[in-house]
């Protein structure tokens, strides 16, 4: 069924009328590749199909004379994490695209429910510690279009961190610099950030996080927003957080989208708003798509990088020290106390005159 000894993989088929569709996984350290035999469901085309309805063109199906095939990365193309104390379980999905035009329907529809199981000692976590590429994205109105999502220095935003340079560190309370540019052909088109997170994984149902901005609206304290180059474009600092200390590893994810510019009732014209004043949106706007970049560490002291097996000795030497000194305490009041048992009391004698 898969071809990797060290990972799990489970994949289960459903149909309306309950037969299973033939079909293989294989997990690595970043995708789940999916193979599914056309013999299980003819007349279907690859058109027909779509992973977990993600308009990332890296989240298309692909086909040849036997089989449909998909390449699923472990970050993306709505991939949901669930966590136990040992195992990360990455599932997605296969299936049909509705028809718009029915609003019923009595087919049966196929899905194909992908599961991949690994263990969190494994090779999988060396797959989330790289530079997050650039997620090309293609929609209707708005033809092809790619967000940028970098760390900088500082916020003069010349010139982005290197990729090589990834995970970087950061110490607590130093400001971490973001970019997110929405890169387009399209003049008239805007970008809107509607909310960030942190969190261990950069996956984006994953429930561990820690809000930055939600709604539009900055939510932690330290949150700066500076003025962009232009309107497809966002940039923003923050300090970093002991949140960071608690995980090996920390992402910045973030929900964004393109909107028409200056159209009315679109959500990138409602800026920052609450859920009671949310309004109905309207007009040209793009699904949301999700980015992000990272990891992120907490830069080590240099007490913490010491190498434990001294602290350990050091420990034993004060321990040994108390000890020998609670020793000699105990011997000198015993002593002292015989000493004083032998001593006999006499009466003073008067002065002579």
């Amino acid at each position: 069924m898969f071809k990797c000894p060290v990972l799990a993989a489970l994949l289960v088929f459903w149909l309306c009328h309950g037969s299973p569709v033939k079909a293989n996984v294989i997990c690595d350290d970043s995708t789940m590749t999916v193979g599914v035999e056309k013999s299980s469901y003819p007349g279907v085309r690859v058109d027909h199909l779509q992973i977990n309805q993600d308009p990332n063109t890296a989240c298309s199906i692909r086909s040849n004379s036997t089989h449909f095939y998909a390449v699923i990365p472990l970050n993306s193309c709505g991939t949901e994490l669930e966590e136990t104390d040992e195992n990360l379980i990455f599932k997605n999905r296969i299936s049909m695209v509705p028809n718009s035009i029915d609003v019923i329907t009595r087919k049966c529809l196929l899905e194909v429910k992908i599961n991949c199981l690994y263990p969190k000692r494994g090779n999988v976590t060396l797959s989330f510690r790289a530079h997050r590429k650039d997620v090309e994205v293609v929609e209707k109105g708005f033809g092809r279009f790619k967000y940028q999502f970098e760390f900088y220095p500082n916020r003069k935003y010349i010139s982005p961190y290197n990729p090589d340079s990834y995970p970087l560190e950061c110490e607590l309370k130093s400001r971490i610099y973001m970019q997110i540019e929405a890169i387009s052909s399209m003049e008239y088109a805007e970008m809107f950030v509607e909310s960030c997170r942190a969190s261990p994984y950069d996956i984006q149902n994953y429930r561990k996080t820690y809000s930055i901005i939600e709604n539009g609206c900055k939510v932690d304290s330290t949150v700066e927003i500076y003025v962009p180059s232009h309107q497809r474009q966002f940039k923003f600092s923050i300090e970093a957080f002991k949140f960071i200390g608690l995980h090996d590893q920390v992402y910045i994810s973030c929900s964004v989208m393109i909107c028409e510019k200056d159209s009315p009732n679109t959500r990138c014209s409602q800026g920052c708003i609450n859920g009671s004043r949310r309004k109905r949106e309207a007009g040209n706007q793009t699904t949301i798509h999700f980015v992000s970049q990272g990891p992120l560490r907490l830069k080590r002291s240099a007490e913490s990088n010491e190498s434990p097996v001294l602290h350990l000795n050091l420990n034993l030497v004060f321990i040994a020290g108390c000890l020998l000194g609670a020793v000699g305490m105990i011997s000198a009041v015993v002593m002292y106390k015989a000493r004083m048992s032998k001593v006999k009391y006499q009466p003073l004698l008067p002065f002579e005159s």
